[in-house]
């Protein structure tokens, strides 16, 4: 059956106005509202494009339960809304944190439950511990570190961290509103019989993201390179040699409009989903495609020391979401960073104030 009705929160950010304006392509008739309270820089440009596209913008907030009342009923939420921030908490109180992350999540729980929405939930590979993953043996490359493969605890392979990876730890204040907001997704499935799944995604990426230094590296990289602006490597040794998997914001579309379209064969299920070892980047090899592809280099200066919270590698294992649904990445890293690009070269004046 086509999808007939969708919320998105986070609407207007960039990983949900992605998937609201793919959305609209594959259901015209179906009816898509974009909850966002705008917070975040850069979200007002994607304004114009949501109601180009048909899609109902609700300047709304998810930690306010009164915003969901004047919503109809749909028959599916996609929940991309939080402070995406590894930072945050850290540098600044919690409180705007815990709020949106966790209180927030509640609030869309409870509106999906009202209506027997479907909830699909954009979790992170964030809820895993950094304590743990230290503990992970890694190997010295000459342009990046690599997983040993053999290791001393479970969950982790040279293809990356799987879902039974270790939870025990600490993680980030982020991490854990979102591993909260997990358990709390658990348990309405269970006891509410809420048609839930659970996607950790790793780094998202692509057009329209507003990439900073805690969140969006891989825009932030393009942007420093198409502005020619000097960057920097940081902990680790100073070498650029950290590594992260990096999936274009459109196979994670490809994913959810799968898991929406064949519900009961994911309903339950937490899934880490990324680009995985294929598609993969240390800051390094990040900018030596960034030079490729501008035509730029830029100064890079380096710092030893390691930042707080900072982790020297993710790679996410999706062997069980692969076998489960036959969905793995196609984006390569040189087409994410090339799409970034057109997309700056496209809109420079419009961007150039925020990622300038």
């Amino acid at each position: 059956m086509p999808l007939k009705s969708l919320l998105i929160t986070g609407g207007a950010g960039f990983v949900g106005s992605a998937l609201a304006l793919r959305f609209r392509e594959a259901y015209p008739e179906c009816r898509i509202f974009a909850l966002d309270n705008l917070k975040r820089r850069g979200s007002e440009l994607n304004l114009p494009r949501l109601r180009e596209a048909g899609i109902e913008f609700v300047h709304g907030d998810i930690r306010n339960k009164e915003d969901f009342d004047a919503l109809p009923a749909v028959e599916a939420v996609i929940e991309a809304s939080a402070e995406p921030s590894v930072l945050a908490g850290l540098t600044s109180a919690p409180d705007y944190l815990i709020n949106t992350n966790l209180a927030g999540t509640v609030n869309c729980l409870n509106y999906a439950r009202q209506h027997n929405a479907a909830f699909v939930f954009l979790s992170t590979s964030r809820i895993y511990p950094i304590n743990q993953i230290d503990k992970i043996r890694t190997v010295e490359a000459d342009t990046r570190f690599e997983v040993s493969s053999e290791q001393p605890i479970a969950g982790i392979s040279p293809r990356g961290l799987a879902e039974d990876f270790p939870l025990e730890g600490y993680r980030s204040l982020y991490g854990a509103t979102k591993l909260c907001s997990e358990y709390l997704i658990q348990e309405y499935h269970h006891f509410y019989n809420l048609r839930t799944v659970i996607n950790r995604c790793g780094v998202l990426t692509g057009p329209w993201q507003m990439g900073k230094v805690d969140q969006g590296v891989v825009v932030l990289w393009v942007a420093r390179h198409f502005w020619q602006q000097p960057l920097g490597y940081f902990g680790f040794g100073g070498t650029g040699k950290q590594v992260r998997d990096i999936l274009h914001v459109d196979d994670l579309f490809d994913l959810v409009q799968y898991q929406l379209e064949n519900l009961d064969q994911v309903n339950g299920q937490t899934l880490n989903v990324g680009g995985g070892r294929d598609i993969s980047v240390s800051l390094q090899e990040l900018t030596a495609i960034c030079q490729r592809v501008t035509g730029h280099t830029v100064p890079i200066s380096s710092q030893v020391e390691n930042r707080q919270a900072d982790i020297q590698l993710y790679l996410t294992d999706n062997s069980r979401v692969t076998n489960l649904t036959g969905w793995a990445p196609k984006r390569s890293a040189e087409q994410i960073v090339t799409d970034v690009y057109h997309w700056l070269r496209d809109n420079e004046a419009q961007l150039k104030p925020i990622l300038g």
